[in-house]
């Protein structure tokens, strides 16, 4: 079976599902193929920061955003054992509108987008739609072939395609663009735990004897992510979940009373943590954006964000191209120039952190943070507002475009 459309994207992830709609706005025929059947993924990115935020108030989305059940982040703390603590980003700090992180399940945000994106008479969205393979054809990629959930094979043709498919993206492989991997000592496990009175209202970092944990509160739970060596996930399932939780409740002691609600290693979520990126994000026909061009660290949450920004500024300068009939190497080109320096700042400052932070208290060379760091924010609170922007709005925070913008409560539910 085959089909035709402007613009297919792979991938109905944060970038996926935020280009699919702008480029709708703009009238540009899309279609957005993923190939699960729902959203419904546990500890995917779940930070919605104040730059997407502002994004989703511009597209008439954020009265409903809002509704959504969240918990709202307005700082990053670090805890000292005698009670006392150093705020390290302070998101209260920052002139914007919404000056927290909103903590929502990444699904939930989805169909939000999902929504709004089926009003758009150019926007199509297929579920249970897995790409297989590129159509590449004199040179050029021409669209994707996927299978739906019977097994049957279709052909989709489109002037462009864009890779939203993440960090193991098939079409970046397939269109043989392969990533600069930078080093990372650290990789993540994450799991939750019932709140208790006393629990944290902050992001807090915890860090103890070659242990780091950061607990984040959600509305009715405890995300918490447990970082260790890069490359020890079969090591510690080894250990077995007895050991796993004498190693959070020495961590945090205050968690002590809950670990036992970890039945099983099958509770605990290995992330292989990435840092890469693409030197050149497109071939003719294709583009990459998001996780596809650019694999990020979980320290900050920023990889949602950025992924978002992409999308925008990708649907600001192609929609033009695409309306037109066409999209010229030059013109995709571009999306990377906009997109590069604030996706290198972050990376930089993610390995800085890796470095300076994680490594040292993981190999048992320090207790917690660099001491210059946190005499500096000792003694200039103000100083906090430095990473509060970086993470909650970043080096160049995109706008959506005149044609994508809707007036507050002009999109139905």
């Amino acid at each position: 079976m085959t089909e035709r459309t402007t613009c297919a994207v792979i991938g109905g992830g944060p970038a996926g599902m935020v280009l699919g709609l702008l480029l709708a706005r703009a009238g540009v025929d899309v279609t957005v193929l993923e190939k699960h059947g729902d959203f419904l993924r546990d500890f995917r990115g779940d930070t919605v920061h104040p730059s997407t935020l502002q994004l989703l108030d511009e597209l008439g989305l954020g009265e409903r955003f809002a509704q959504l059940p969240q918990s709202r982040l307005h700082e990053i703390a670090f805890p000292f054992p005698d009670g006392s603590r150093v705020v390290i980003g302070d998101l209260r700090r920052l002139r914007v509108a919404h000056p927290h992180i909103a903590m929502v399940p990444q699904w939930d945000l989805l169909n939000l987008l999902a929504e709004a994106g089926a009003q758009e008479p150019s926007h199509t969205l297929r579920m249970r739609a897995e790409v297989t393979e590129l159509i590449q054809e004199d040179g050029r990629v021409r669209g994707v072939r996927y299978r739906t959930e019977d097994g049957a094979a279709h052909e989709l043709r489109a002037d462009l395609t864009v890779a939203c498919d993440g960090r193991w993206s098939i079409a970046r492989a397939q269109a043989e663009l392969r990533p600069t991997e930078l080093p990372v000592p650290i990789d993540t496990w994450w799991f939750r735990l019932p709140r208790g009175a006393g629990d944290p209202e902050a992001l807090q970092p915890v860090m103890r004897e070659r242990r780091f944990v950061i607990m984040i509160p959600r509305e009715d739970f405890l995300q918490i992510a447990y970082f260790g060596p890069k490359g020890s996930d079969a090591q510690l399932r080894e250990r077995g979940i007895e050991w796993f939780r004498r190693e959070i409740a020495e961590c945090v002691p205050q968690l002590a009373d809950r670990v036992g609600e970890l039945t099983s290693m099958d509770d605990v979520k290995h992330l292989d943590v990435r840092l890469n990126r693409l030197d050149r994000w497109h071939v003719d026909g294709l583009l990459c954006i998001g996780d596809a061009a650019h694999a990020m660290s979980p320290i900050g949450g920023v990889g949602i964000n950025l992924a978002v920004q992409d999308a925008v500024a990708a649907a600001t300068l192609l929609a033009e191209p695409l309306l037109r009939g066409g999209v010229t190497a030059a013109e995709l080109a571009a999306v990377r120039r906009r997109r590069i320096a604030p996706t290198v700042a972050v990376q930089t400052l993610q390995r800085v952190m890796h470095r300076a932070v994680l490594r040292p208290v993981i190999e048992g060379r320090r207790q917690g943070p660099p001491k210059p760091i946190l005499a500096l924010l000792k003694a200039i609170p103000a100083a906090s507002f430095v990473p509060a922007y970086l993470i909650g709005v970043g080096l160049r925070p995109e706008h959506a475009p005149a044609f994508a913008r809707r007036a507050a409560g002009a999109v139905s539910s």
